[in-house]
């Protein structure tokens, strides 16, 4: 991996935008301390390394096992033997979801590989989705197994722009350039490239078994009650289905279901078929051998690993909050809720029995501090890369509880989809589009209450 790093001083930046609701404003977010339980009966009180990764309280017997089995699937490290590559990310799923959480920057962890970029052309594919790119596909493999040429390196940089709060607080934003090095044939004109890391996977199951009515009901696609906010559903293809569903999963909601985000992540990141994506990623590629198409019966993950890690990552527990009844906790929930950050990051959504899921995920109130939707999040976060009915300017609401356990579950407090913010601040004053009028209500706080206002922040 090739890391350029460019940091220059530069000039202001200016606050970006995004949350709201128009249904979800209906509803005022509680300013109690009744969302201390954020993930219901399926709540853990752990503030430890492994806060991400014990299972549902609720689970016994069978299901329990199950987990267990599904937890050390999860950490299995494939080799080439086991059907890795020829071309991949990582050779495990704990390499990037670190203690079942947030992926590191490479520059603030050069030894870390748990940022990838995906890509691809102009125009959409068959199924509405992004077209991959010839000779690469949709996210370039970074890595090979031996006699394997990888597609190319990321090449990231960043150039530090000074933002000016209103009381004259000053802070530094890095604003991101990411390209590809080193690729193994020439990348065709008008490339679009999206830059991720690997977001925490806890509390999964339960966003899965929220009713797809009641996260509709929140959207104001127009935006009819004029609030400035206008969140969206996405809707993506279904591998399993055959069919256009709701979007849940991943910074674009691009992804219906936990199975088929487990699926694609086995053959994206690791080169591994299964029953589902059978097809090698590096199918055709000459410096990959040119993989032929699989036959189909055979797959390099059987069916019982890949459902047991499916049940995995569906019942992993959600850490509890801290410092509910803190006089600054308490004092920052409510500025949360007065700069409209609740409106997209909503604090109450309830479960329902979904078929398929386990039962455990049923009829639970959680506070995930999501809607689920998309929103424009302005021209600053943009990677101008359609995914879906996702745009450019468009990412999914990401969930908040566990946010202030980043640091002692991952060691470190990167943030954005990118991991761009280094702090919950920073992330802040990064929301455009939507979310501007929150940017700029946080920007005009005093220090005391931006404080309380990061001290609630630091409780989910």
């Amino acid at each position: 991996m090739k890391i350029a790093t460019h940091l220059l001083a530069a000039a202001c930046l200016v606050g970006l935008a995004a949350c709201a609701t128009s249904a979800g404003d209906a509803v005022a977010p509680s300013t109690s301390t009744d969302d201390v339980a954020a993930g219901g009966t399926q709540t853990v009180s752990i503030a430890g390394s492994t806060a991400f990764g014990s299972p549902f309280p609720s689970l016994t017997g069978t299901n329990l096992q199950k987990h267990k089995d599904g937890d050390a699937d999860f950490e299995r490290h494939f080799v080439t033997a086991d059907g890795l590559g020829p071309l991949f990310i990582n050779p495990n799923c704990t390499a990037c979801h670190v203690n079942d959480g947030r992926g590191a920057v490479p520059i603030d962890d050069p030894s870390s590989v748990q940022m990838l970029f995906r890509l691809s052309q102009a125009g959409q594919d068959a199924h509405g989705g992004p077209l991959p790119v010839a000779g690469f596909g949709d996210q370039l493999q970074t890595r090979g197994i031996v006699g394997t040429t990888p597609e190319g390196s990321l090449s990231i940089s960043y150039v530090e722009a000074i933002k000016k709060l209103a009381d004259g607080t000053s802070m530094s934003l890095r604003q991101p350039s990411y390209a590809v090095a080193t690729p193994y044939m020439a990348m065709p004109a008008g490339l679009l490239l999206s830059a991720r890391v690997a977001p925490p996977v806890v509390g999964l199951g339960l966003l899965e078994a929220v009713n797809e009515v009641d996260i509709v009901a929140n959207a104001d696609e127009n935006d009819a009650n004029g609030d400035g906010i206008s969140g969206r559903p996405n809707y993506v293809w279904d591998v399993a289905s055959q069919t256009t569903v709701l979007g849940r999963f991943g910074w674009k909601a691009n992804q219906p279901t936990i199975r088929q985000q487990v699926g694609a992540a086995y053959n994206g990141d690791m080169g591994i078929t299964t029953s589902l994506f059978p097809l090698e990623p590096a199918a055709g590629q000459s410096q990959a051998g040119n993989q032929p198409p699989a036959a189909g019966t055979s797959f390099d993950l059987p069916d019982t690993e890949f459902e047991s890690v499916a049940f995995y990552v569906r019942t992993l527990a959600v850490p509890a909050r801290r410092n509910v009844k803190d006089a600054q906790v308490l004092a920052g929930k409510t500025l949360f809720v007065s700069a409209k950050c609740a409106s997209c990051h909503l604090p109450v959504l309830r479960t329902s029995a979904t078929p398929g899921l386990p039962a455990e995920t049923a009829n639970q109130t959680i506070a995930p501090y999501t809607d689920l939707l998309l929103h424009d999040m302005g021209p600053a976060l943009a990677d101008n890369r359609p995914d879906f009915r996702a745009t450019g300017q468009e990412w999914r609401t990401p969930p908040l509880w566990g946010l202030g356990l980043s640091e002692v579950v991952n060691g470190h407090s990167s943030f954005l989809h990118d991991g761009r913010a280094r702090g919950v601040l920073e992330a802040i004053m990064w929301h455009g589009g939507e979310a501007q009028q929150s940017a700029d209500a946080v920007s005009q706080m005093s220090a005391p209450d931006r404080a309380a206002l990061l001290a609630f922040m630091k409780s989910l």
